[in-house]
């Protein structure tokens, strides 16, 4: 579809010439926008253009000039990386934002191995376990203060575990004193419960 004789395509009244009914620029660079094949000619030539879409088949060549006019503004804003350089930075934003969930992820599941470690924690204790009552407070306080240490400073959880761990070998022992005890005909105390 050509221009009317009245209104020349964008690309012929740049080029100072009739626009003929078979023109191959007019339905791509219509005369409202004047400065889209400006820059298309000034980056790639009317010539060069001209031979590229002759050789693309009719419903490719819209998003050819699409292409074209885009990589050509692009080229004009910067000379020397052209579309390079916004791909370039747009590739760089997304392996930061890659490196941040993977971060985000991390974070998450420390906390929530903390989580797990207090649970089985707690579980243990109201299984009995023979920990007393003193005790349990004590390394609840412990647990509490670990998870607030590494809510600050990127506690990794191996320390909340090895105190985990000793508490419950405390235990343990306290049991198997108690037992001991009880075996060899002593009394036991008897813990407030």
């Amino acid at each position: 579809m050509a221009s009317s004789s009245n209104s020349p395509c964008a690309a012929c009244k740049f080029l100072r010439r009739k626009c003929q009914p078979e023109c191959v620029f007019a339905p791509y660079f219509p005369p409202d926008q004047p400065q889209k094949f400006a820059n298309v000619h000034k980056v790639f030539g009317a010539s060069n253009v001209t031979k590229l879409l002759n050789e693309l088949q009719p419903h490719q060549r819209e998003d050819a000039v699409n292409s074209l006019a885009y990589e050509a503004d692009m080229r004009l804003r910067d000379p020397v990386y052209g579309c390079v350089g916004v791909i370039s930075l747009l590739q760089h934003q997304l392996r930061q934002l890659q490196m941040d969930l993977t971060c985000a992820k991390s974070e998450l599941s420390k906390y929530q191995n903390l989580g797990l470690i207090a649970a089985q924690h707690q579980g243990f204790n109201l299984l009995g376990g023979g920990v007393g009552r003193d005790h349990h407070g004590h390394h609840h306080q412990m647990i509490r203060a670990a998870f607030d240490h590494g809510g600050s400073n990127g506690y990794d959880g191996s320390g909340l575990l090895a105190m985990n761990m000793s508490a419950q070998l405390n235990g343990f022992q306290a049991q198997s004193r108690t037992t001991g005890a009880a075996a060899d005909g002593r009394r036991t105390p008897v813990e407030p419960s």
